[in-house]
């Protein structure tokens, strides 16, 4: 029982380049290019009025850009010309294109410096379609 507690790993970034269809646990450090609330309604929650809001936000790094689900809270901090920490990122997949999320059991948080890199704009990789084939093996 005398084990030694091992300390907490340093998050290893990935690039937007990197991304694969149903891959998870991807740490990010995006800029938000453009952000379009898609979704927004009121669902009654016990006392209190819920508020569903979703955001559907192109983000991006030197390497392409790829559309990230805000969800809620998270649609506060995505705003135009931010630079954002994603932790614990995912790939969903909607429509046969990737979409980049975090959901609770990850995080979405303002960097607190800019970015110095440019956004590579014309690697979109939500534009790519994927078509998911099962194997048998």
């Amino acid at each position: 029982m005398g084990e030694k507690k091992s300390s907490m790993r340093k998050p290893v970034f990935a690039k937007v380049d990197q991304l694969s269809p149903g891959t998870n646990g991807h740490n990010l450090i995006v800029k938000v290019l453009s952000s379009k609330m898609v979704l927004q309604k009121g669902r009654p929650d016990g006392p209190r009025v819920h508020q569903m809001r979703i955001a559907e936000c192109l983000v991006g790094d030197e390497t392409g850009t790829i559309l990230f689900t805000a969800r809620n809270e998270q649609v506060e901090t995505m705003k135009p010309e931010t630079t954002v920490i994603l932790r614990n990122a995912k790939i969903d997949m909607f429509k046969g294109s990737m979409r980049l999320a975090v959901d609770k059991w990850g995080r979405v948080e303002a960097a607190a410096d800019p970015a110095t890199f440019t956004v590579k704009e014309e690697n979109n990789l939500s534009l790519i379609e994927y078509e998911l084939v099962n194997v048998e093996g």
